[in-house]
């Protein structure tokens, strides 16, 4: 969310950040959140602590540029030109030491140092037949020196030469838009309308009423009727296989039938036993 709205209300993206460092301050990741969202809110004592925390935790140097801005803003060029002169800053990649280059150029403006501001930007990755990323942003700050010491004549070429590399590059006035897709990716999805069809509010015919009427009715009476039939037992299939071998019938019956079956004979047994034992004592 800090992410989100730094660029739209960079204050609320900073309460934003606060609330995650709160939560997982010793993530170099959220300090490095908190400090971003202060520079952009102004806060730039908070800025420069959550950089310092934030090089400490993860051995970089990368936002060294920024510390040296927040040590202007918070009204301490000298500072500032510490931070640029210092060994760290050697280390930096090239966009890096372009935007040191220029936050030294801001220092020396504001001491007063107006030649030395231009002298700051003199530097091997102001070249004016070639474009990079940081290019526009460093031919128009030198064109801003040039402007301050009244070589409004290089100043206007310089100038000129930011737009060249944006178009170039396809960045500033020369970006495409982001367009966003809000239909739907599936055309073969048809919602259904939300409304009947005129086919379907039309009033149905005598001829359809009718008919349905008959329908309705069949269905009344057959239910009406199987209500009172009664089955015969007796004409039911049986739910089994029949067969001619017995064993297999016996197995195929309910396991409940064979047990009565089982008791009956051993009853009959028993009976016949006693019988025949009665027979012989007479």
């Amino acid at each position: 969310m800090a992410g989100r709205l730094i660029d739209i209300d960079p204050e609320l993206s900073f309460q934003h950040a606060l609330a995650a460092s709160r939560r997982g301050g010793r993530l170099a990741a959220v300090r490095e959140a908190v400090g971003l969202t202060a520079y952009a809110a102004g806060h730039y004592g908070e800025a420069l602590r959550e950089f310092r925390t934030y090089r400490r935790i993860s051995g970089s140097n990368v936002h060294l540029p920024l510390m040296a801005d927040c040590e202007r803003g918070l009204g301490r060029p000298d500072r500032a030109l510490d931070v640029v002169r210092s060994p760290e800053a050697q280390d930096l990649d090239a966009p890096g030491k372009v935007e040191l280059a220029i936050v030294a150029s801001g220092a020396r403006s504001d001491l007063g140092q107006l030649d030395a501001a231009v002298a700051e930007l003199e530097i091997i990755q102001l070249d004016i037949n070639r474009a990079f990323s940081y290019s526009p942003r460093l031919f128009r700050a030198y064109a801003d020196a040039l402007a301050a010491v009244g070589r409004t004549e290089e100043a206007g070429k310089w100038q000129r030469q930011a737009v060249v590399a944006e178009n170039a590059l396809g960045v500033g006035d020369f970006e495409d838009p982001d367009i966003i897709d809000l239909g739907e990716d599936d055309e073969s999805d048809v919602r259904k309308p939300r409304f009947r069809t005129t086919e379907e509010n039309a009033e149905p015919s005598e001829e359809s009423t009718s008919e349905a009427a008959a329908a309705i009715a069949e269905k009344a009476v057959a239910a009406e009727s199987n209500e009172h039939d009664e089955v015969d037992i007796d004409d039911v299939e049986p739910d089994y296989f029949e067969s001619d071998d017995a064993e297999s019938d016996r197995d195929s019956v309910e396991e409940d039938e064979t047990d009565e079956e089982d008791e009956k004979a051993e009853v009959h047994g028993e009976e016949g036993f006693r019988h025949g034992e009665e027979t012989k004592n007479d």
